[in-house]
């Protein structure tokens, strides 16, 4: 099924679980998403989580090092390691949107999500526009083409759709468009697991489509139609999710 072969996607910080530090991080970080750890909380002691994670003292502190640099919790002397309010967090940390993913993203977190996605991604396209090479260009209708091949996976499209998004934020030539790439892909994975165009041979087709007129738009140098092209990319996957999940 699309779901079971989207759950497994290899996000790029999927290697952190493979090392003790970040099987611990990616516990207690994925515990403070979902709530099992609610803000303003305090964290259980250092005596109780070493026994849990079987860890040395500082494999534990660094991870609880690296939850703080995320802005997520907050150790105070005296007192313990506080979770702070979702207004610290480090939203654009790949870490913590992959732990949206996992923990069951709200609606109201994807269309903030999407809101991201259109508040920057057009304005990628546009400014690539103006100032993509020839190989950027070319680079950009090689992933088309991929998302386009009949033989594409659902994880395989997720993939190329995403390669395709990182190839515009680099030809815009903007250092900052480039670093939004973790928001993009979470957005695109979890939409595709919602609700893929693969195996639905017209809606691939449409979405391909959608996709190559981004690609013409920057070809042509053409800033408007390009901002335009993009922003219909991103409202097609928020309605089929709207209408995959029945939310008006």
């Amino acid at each position: 099924m699309v779901e079971n072969e989207l759950s497994n996607y290899d996000f790029r910080t999927a290697g952190h679980s493979r090392t003790h530090h970040g099987h611990v991080m990616r516990d207690l970080g994925l515990r403070i998403v979902n709530g099992s750890y609610p803000e303003n909380s305090i964290l259980p002691g250092d005596a109780e989580l070493l026994e849990r994670f079987g860890v040395s003292r500082t494999v534990l502190r660094e991870a609880l090092k690296t939850l703080a640099a995320k802005g997520l919790i907050q150790p105070k002397a005296k007192i313990g390691t506080r979770v702070l309010e979702r207004s610290n967090w480090n939203l654009f940390d790949p870490d913590i949107l992959v732990w949206h993913f996992e923990a069951g993203a709200s609606a109201a977190f994807l269309s903030s999500i999407v809101e991201m996605r259109l508040a920057l991604e057009p304005e990628a396209a546009g400014l690539a526009a103006l100032r993509r090479t020839e190989a950027q260009l070319a680079k950009l209708y090689e992933w088309v083409e991929q998302m386009g091949s009949t033989r594409e996976s659902p994880a395989h499209f997720v993939h190329s759709d995403l390669q395709f998004h990182i190839a515009i934020a680099e030809a815009s030539g903007n250092p900052f468009m480039r670093s939004i790439s973790a928001l993009i892909e979470v957005a695109l994975v979890t939409t595709f697991t919602i609700s893929s165009p693969i195996p639905n041979t017209e809606r691939h087709m449409h979405s391909v489509a959608r996709h190559r007129a981004i690609a013409d738009a920057i070809r042509d140098r053409n800033v408007a139609a390009a901002k335009e092209a993009m922003r219909g990319v991103i409202q097609d996957g928020a309605e089929r999710v709207l209408a995959a999940s029945g939310t008006d």
